[in-house]
């Protein structure tokens, strides 16, 4: 079995080109676990299996969490999967993707630069309150796509209070929070400028911090815009794994035309041998 190896910001993903390999959709959960298990497999935040789409696509991306679950989109995935579709001839420079979450448009900007066209947000929630262990905080809550990819912003006052192992238990009781319907991924960030903002996200699925998110990213970008914290055009998102940047329409009832750029890297390619894996 056939694998690219691939990391968008450090948010790392293994893409299975599943036209040829063929294996069934039932087993791509369990596989998807097994894979991206570090130390004893591959190892990856994210596990992308390209499809024929269903929409007039040029392909269709199945997401799989590295625990195994159904993740609707994901913003660092759907950049490195329009690389890999540009460069093995499944797309032009300009990509079409079908999501769990809806079309995702692509564009190559340089040979290892991609741009994405997020999914629009379907809910806006700025200044929610929420309680956690008798303690409340405001945060801001967006859904992208629909179905939706559920994001928690929490805005802290200093980018020294950003320390993300002391929040990794924080990250957790927000992410399982009962007022979130189908829990949210958790991004921490603090304003540096009106272009600049520094972040991280507690990833649902992964169930920690991972070095990027792309549709945390955007997420980030569109609360603080909304709340006029920073500009919404041409905004940088400092996470830990590499910069990327973020522009985002605020006209209208609810933004739109949400945009991600940022760098893509193929690690490696290679033959999956791995003995203790039944399919």
């Amino acid at each position: 079995m056939e694998f690219t190896k691939m990391q968008g910001a450090g948010n790392d993903f293994i893409v299975l080109n599943n036209m040829d390999n063929k294996i069934p959709v039932s087993s791509l959960p369990s596989l998807a676990k097994h894979l991206c298990t570090r130390k004893k497999s591959i190892g990856a935040d994210g596990f992308m299996v390209l499809v024929p789409s269903d929409q007039g696509a040029d392909f269709k991306m199945l997401f799989y969490n590295s625990d195994g679950s159904v993740g609707e989109m994901c913003g660092n995935g759907a950049r490195c999967i329009c690389r890999y579709a540009y460069e093995n001839g499944l797309s032009g420079e300009k990509q079409s993707v079908e999501t769990t979450a809806g079309i995702v448009y692509g564009e190559r900007i340089t040979s290892r630069e991609y741009r994405i066209r997020l999914n629009d947000p379907t809910l806006v929630e700025t200044n929610k309150k929420i309680r956690i262990d008798d303690k409340e905080y405001t945060v801001d809550y967006i859904e992208l796509g629909d179905p939706s990819i559920p994001h928690c912003v929490v805005t802290m006052n200093d980018p020294s209070e950003l320390d993300y192992p002391a929040l990794a238990i924080l990250g957790s009781k927000i992410r399982y929070y009962n007022g979130f319907p189908k829990g949210a991924n958790v991004s921490f960030t603090a304003v540096h400028s009106r272009n600049h903002v520094i972040a991280a996200t507690f990833e649902r699925g992964v169930e920690d911090f991972t070095l990027a998110c792309g549709t945390g990213c955007g997420s980030i970008v569109t609360a603080h815009a909304l709340n006029d914290r920073t500009d919404s055009e041409n905004v940088t998102v400092s996470m830990p794994g590499g910069d990327l940047h973020v522009s985002v329409n605020l006209s209208g009832p609810l933004p739109h035309d949400l945009y991600l750029t940022g760098p893509t890297n193929i690690v490696c390619t290679g033959t999956v041998t791995d003995e203790d894996l039944n399919i």
